[in-house]
């Protein structure tokens, strides 16, 4: 699969690693509230919701704030309304970003993102200037040694299913199939009793560009600013590591 950004692996590393356990599970908190509010308090019924709640797990988000999350989101407890605006934008030597934020202020994000990128050399652009330079893809990763005896079996039954594309990093099996399979592809890997180190839906790149170090210093300074960011939920570029 052309264009699966390495950039990722650094931003779910840093996000672990790096960003206060405050402002994390302000951001996986987010997420919840949203998912309730699109589709309901039920993660059985609402798959958007369950897929938020299993990163808040894996991130050791207290169950307390889960449940506040979903109140906060079927309304049951009043809060502010958080918005979701995802920004397109020019960056350094010619790189596109799609960048997902969810916010309670939205004038606040976009001076914001128009100061960061403005230091670095970029620009917020127009709807639809950015997003067809991408496909937006599921993205399940599963830790490879689990499949290893018998991965041409796994390859076959993947394929078969419908899934655009799947590779190995590292240590890693990707599965990239289309939004509208996720969920299928997801059950039937639990299914078959192999634990699931990640369930995404993101932005892939259709193709990488490279840019001189200069300008990959810029923009690694802008993933740093970005990813401190307590309205930035997930960010994504074109630029080759």
């Amino acid at each position: 699969m052309s264009g699966h950004s390495k950039w990722a692996k650094i931003k779910h590393s840093k996000g672990a690693v790096d960003a206060k356990k405050s402002a994390l599970f302000t951001k996986l908190g987010q997420v919840i509230i949203v998912a309730a509010r699109e589709g309901g308090g039920d993660p059985d019924a609402n798959f958007k919701l369950r897929l938020a709640m299993d990163r808040a797990k894996k991130a050791n988000l207290p169950k307390d704030n889960i449940d506040r999350a979903i109140k906060r989101g079927t309304g049951e407890i009043k809060g502010r309304q958080i918005e979701e605006i995802t920004y397109e934008v020019f960056g350094p030597g010619g790189t596109a970003f799609i960048i997902e934020t969810l916010t309670d202020n939205k004038n606040r994000i976009a001076t914001s993102l128009r100061i960061i990128f403005n230091k670095y050399g970029g620009s917020l652009a127009g709807k639809n200037s950015v997003l067809w330079k991408f496909d937006r893809l599921g993205i399940i990763h599963i830790n490879s040694d689990l499949i290893k005896e018998n991965k041409e079996e796994w390859q076959l039954k993947i394929i078969e299913l419908g899934a655009e594309d799947f590779k190995e990093e590292e240590r890693e099996f990707v599965i990239y199939v289309s939004i509208d399979n996720l969920q299928k592809f997801k059950e039937m890997i639990e299914k078959e009793g192999i634990e699931i180190e990640s369930t995404e839906i993101e932005w892939i790149a259709k193709e990488l560009i490279s840019i001189d170090e200069y300008k990959k210093q810029k923009v690694v300074a802008i993933f740093e600013e970005l990813e401190n960011n307590p309205d930035v939920q997930n960010y994504y570029t074109n630029m080759s590591h």
